[in-house]
């Protein structure tokens, strides 16, 4: 994605490579599930999974949402 005169530089940033909305859905529904599938992967391996992958899948998660929001709003794919 282009980035547009009023676009501000977090939502730039999330989106740089994304041209549609769909891409973003899909990057968004990606990270919210690797972040579930972290949780149990933290009591069965925990030696290389630990709740700090949960914490920024959901962190990562939340960023996306508001970029896709933001673009919905504002501008528009």
């Amino acid at each position: 994605m282009g980035r547009k005169e009023n676009m501000p530089l977090w939502v730039f940033l999330g989106l740089m490579n994304i041209e549609t909305r769909k891409g973003a859905m899909v990057l968004l529904w990606s990270c919210i599930l690797f972040g579930i599938a972290c949780i149990p992967m933290t009591f069965y391996f925990s030696e290389w999974v630990d709740w700090t992958w949960v914490a920024i899948m959901a962190a990562v998660s939340v960023w996306y949402w508001l970029c896709i929001r933001w673009v919905d709003s504002n501008t528009g794919w």
